[in-house]
């Protein structure tokens, strides 16, 4: 069978390998459980051309998304802003890393248009890191933000923040347009930062999120990790803990898939039964919402998520009162 991800693989090829600075590496033969159709359907076609049309940038495409079918047959897509490239190389992903260009100044109002034209109740927006800049892009952001408000605003808005480390004020900026759940993911444990994820410091990303809500409670936080990376069942459930210390009210648990040979290895398939105790887990530890599975991605449903995320807060209110 044809899957999405055989069906993009020649473009993978053609990314930057050197950024993962590893020699090639076995891939593991995928599951029968993560095997997804390759895009072909009429709706699929339509979200592509909105995205052309508009000059616009999705994690969908860039990150090889296995979910890029069903999600765009909906007319469901993550917007990638402030260019292709990538300021950082990540040994776990597929986005350029190298020099970015100039920021798009027409960006915001061409996202806005969209998302109107998309006609989406929900949007997510995600970006390269930008440390180029002097605040990493948090003003994009908020420009982002403020036109889709404008354009449509019945629509909600979920953004997938870089870290911004080092950069005094740019999280403040972007709690301050007041998106209505504010994301940023931790990857991987902290035991795999070095190799997976060395540009990041695992504690200034629990800290960041753990300000969020200082600033702002209405804000929802979420956060999403990969496993298949050498992590240890015990480092998940402690990173649930930290996550939680943090009032992080949404989490993402989904099986890492490896770009290409010269990216970090897939070391084990997950189970679907070992995400379903992962999911078990961390709702008794309190998170709101959970959704762990081999195919769960930060953005895979999520729409149907946001609701269930203002359904959960509603029953919590209410029974405290």
């Amino acid at each position: 069978m044809v899957t999405v991800l055989d069906t993009i693989d020649q473009k993978r090829r053609l990314r930057h390998p050197e950024k993962a600075h590893r020699p090639d590496s076995e891939i593991l033969k995928k599951p029968d459980w993560i095997r997804v159709k390759a895009p072909v359907s009429k709706g699929y076609s339509e979200t592509r051309d909105i995205v052309r049309s508009h000059n616009l940038v999705t994690v969908c495409e860039e990150a090889g998304c296995p979910n890029i079918g069903e999600c765009w047959d909906k007319k469901h897509a993550t917007f990638m802003i402030m260019g292709e490239i990538c300021t950082r190389a990540c040994a776990f992903c597929n986005v350029a890393t190298g020099l970015p260009t100039a920021l798009d100044r027409e960006e915001p109002e061409n996202v806005g248009k969209a998302v109107l034209k998309m006609g989406l109740s929900h949007v997510v927006i995600t970006s390269v890191d930008r440390d180029d800049l002097a605040d990493g892009g948090a003003q994009h952001f908020a420009e982002v933000i403020h036109a889709i408000r404008r354009i449509s605003p019945g629509t909600t808005i979920e953004i997938l923040t870089p870290d911004f480390l080092r950069k005094e004020g740019a999280l403040e900026i972007v709690v301050a347009a007041r998106p209505d759940v504010f994301n940023h993911n931790l990857e991987t444990v902290p035991s795999n930062y070095l190799k997976v994820r060395p540009g990041a410091r695992y504690f200034h990303s629990i800290r960041l999120l753990q300000r969020v809500k200082e600033i702002d409670p209405t804000i929802f936080t979420k956060s999403g990790i990969m496993v298949g990376l050498g992590e240890e069942r015990n480092e998940v459930l402690q990173l649930m803990d930290d996550l939680r210390s943090a009032d992080v009210d949404f989490m993402t648990i989904g099986q890492y898939l490896q770009p290409t040979r010269k990216h970090h290895p897939v070391l084990n398939y997950v189970t679907p039964d070992e995400f379903k105790s992962y999911a078990t887990i961390a709702k008794t530890k309190g998170f709101l919402v959970v959704a762990s599975s081999p195919l769960t991605r930060s953005s895979h449903h999520a729409g149907e998520d946001f609701a269930k995320l203002r359904a959960a807060r509603e029953a919590l209110h209410a029974s405290r009162t």
